[in-house]
């Protein structure tokens, strides 16, 4: 990460001084917001992440704008102020406690996208099967596996930084000599992005194998109820693991090129850390954004936190028990009743006896 070790030239150093303020307070403010709004969003009362035995996604999820947010709040700042002042003024606490935070909330990242992405194929690929092992139960014990993972492979960064003296400025720098930093850099390379990477690849690339290999019109229909089914979860999810992929592997590249190849500290190479480090940082802004243009079903959930979407949800809900039955099962399961999308001609308008009429008949229409 950033250290203050690694002073270009200064004309360099101020332009970072200007830019990295501005940038890192827009992800400061966009992951604080957009994080924040997912966790309302996913612990609004009713059924959810919690209570819905498919919804095990959800708690994933909840997990990754967890760490998003714990990242924004507890290491944006602190990366910002090494990038800007020539002194640290935050003491070798937080100096160490900083940097480990960082590959913690990196590592829970890329453990939590290799878990989703686990249990979409299972969803996919054995949906009866699975049935039993994708409950929010297991989705929990999971989440707390991928932190005490991220634990223990982070820990090591807790003495790898620390504050040296240099003149009359106190700086926070890797402590460790460069034989050990080599070879912490390249495992967490190996076991916190190219690992998660290939696990996504292969999951998501079986998964989809899977699905387009369909033929027939029963292999068709198969094939297409189980895109809706997993439709609303496994784009957005796809779409945040190809953004962590990009916009983290810059930051490992260039660690990788400074052990193993030539890395000049000149303008050029400072800007590129630069750089790297904001689109490494501005993963954690950006998924919020990938939730809200990928899925409807969160789209939907985020209205209802305001008085208006909650309104016209409640009116909606209100209609459709006018209109039909509503059985106690949960929608899409046996006994639901139910209707789906729009609701056929002969259901809108009329009064009276025709109206009645209609209501009687609705339940087997839905059916059909």
């Amino acid at each position: 990460m950033a250290d203050a070790q690694n002073i270009s030239l200064d004309s360099a150093g101020s332009v970072g001084a200007v830019a990295v303020p501005v940038v890192f307070a827009l992800i400061f403010l966009l992951g604080t917001v957009g994080n924040g709004l997912v966790l309302a969003v996913l612990l609004q009362p009713g059924p959810g992440a919690w209570q819905d035995p498919g919804s095990t996604t959800d708690l994933f999820i909840l997990n990754l704008a967890v760490a998003d947010l714990c990242f924004i709040l507890c290491c944006v700042p602190f990366q910002a102020a090494i990038y800007t002042l020539d002194n640290w003024l935050f003491g070798a606490l937080v100096c160490k406690a900083v940097h480990l935070l960082i590959y913690l909330t990196m590592y829970a990242s890329s453990f939590t996208l290799a878990a989703v992405s686990v249990d979409r194929y299972l969803a996919v690929r054995h949906p009866l099967r699975s049935r039993a092992l994708r409950t929010p139960r297991n989705a929990r014990a999971a989440v707390g596996l991928v932190w005490l993972l991220a634990a223990l492979f982070s820990a090591p960064y807790l003495s790898y930084y620390g504050t040296v003296r240099y003149g009359a400025l106190e700086l926070c720098v890797p402590a460790w000599e460069d034989a050990r930093r080599r070879a912490l850099d390249v495992a967490t390379f190996a076991a916190g992005y190219l690992l998660p990477v290939a696990v996504v690849s292969l999951t998501y690339g079986r998964t989809l194998r899977f699905l387009w290999a369909a033929v027939g019109p029963a292999g068709a229909a198969a094939a297409e109820a189980r895109r809706r089914v997993t439709g609303r979860a496994g784009r957005a999810m796809l779409a945040v693991a190809a953004l962590y992929a990009l916009c983290w592997g810059p930051h490992h590249v260039l660690i990788l090129c400074f052990w193993f190849g030539r890395f000049a500290f000149n303008p050029a190479t400072y800007a590129c850390r630069l750089a790297s480090h904001c689109l490494a940082y501005a993963n954690s802004c950006l998924n919020p954004l990938v939730y809200a243009l990928a899925s409807r079903y969160f789209r939907s959930r985020f209205r209802r936190l305001w008085p208006c979407g909650a309104r016209r949800h409640r009116r909606a809900r209100r209609a459709l028990r006018c209109v039909c039955p509503v059985s106690s099962g949960p929608v899409g399961y046996p006994g639901d009743t139910r209707p789906r999308g729009r609701l056929p001609a002969d259901w809108r308008g009329g009064s009276g006896k025709e109206s009645a009429r209609r209501g009687k008949a609705g339940p087997t229409q839905a059916q059909e």
